[in-house]
């Protein structure tokens, strides 16, 4: 059996995953109960992360030491302490995060080592560049866009699809959160 692997990405509606200044708070400052609500859901299933060096380098650079001050969204909370893959050659163990391991080697022999292994569903949270070249590769079977009602043409950092593959997407499911918020899931498919 193969476990299911999601790509679950944050965007702005112009395609941006973070911002590179200006105002912007996190979630674009545009986050409610529903979307809270609803990630803590999402992330209460057993389940694997998947993350990129990058990633994780972020997620514990800035995750870790503002929500122990401040307290963390239960949702990140909870992604924070699932098991987790980390997929880097550059890092070195041990790792700043609960119940973590560190993968070595290519990243699409990794993740698809992953999926035949794996007794949970996999998800990545971020890891743009990783998750580009695992879909090139066929093994992202979801990729769940979170759309917040913002154009950062201006301040977008980090374009999400730039660089990567065509891709044709078969629509899963959607919903809006907040009034304002789209959530999107689809099954990509490499574009012939």
């Amino acid at each position: 059996m193969t476990a299911t692997y999601t790509f679950d990405v944050f965007s702005t509606l112009d395609g941006y995953g973070t911002t590179s200044g200006g105002d912007w708070g996190g979630y674009w400052d545009k986050q409610g109960p529903e979307l809270l609500d609803h990630r803590l859901t999402q992330y209460e299933a057993e389940q694997r992360m998947v993350l990129g060096a990058n990633t994780y380098r972020a997620f514990t650079q800035l995750l870790t030491p503002v929500f122990e001050k401040s307290g963390r969204d239960p949702w990140v909370a909870r992604m924070m302490n699932l098991p987790a893959t980390v997929v880097s050659n550059s890092l070195d163990g041990p790792l700043d995060w609960p119940d973590a391991i560190l993968a070595r080697g290519d990243a699409v022999d990794v993740v698809a080592r992953l999926k035949e292994e794996s007794e949970v569903p996999l998800r990545s949270h971020g890891s743009i560049a990783l998750n580009r070249a695992l879909m090139a590769a066929g093994l992202v079977d979801r990729v769940q866009a979170t759309l917040f009602p913002v154009i950062t043409g201006r301040t977008g950092g980090l374009p999400v699809f730039r660089g990567a593959a065509d891709f044709d997407l078969e629509i899963l499911d959607s919903r809006t959160l907040d009034g304002n918020i789209q959530e999107l899931i689809y099954r990509p498919t490499l574009h012939a």
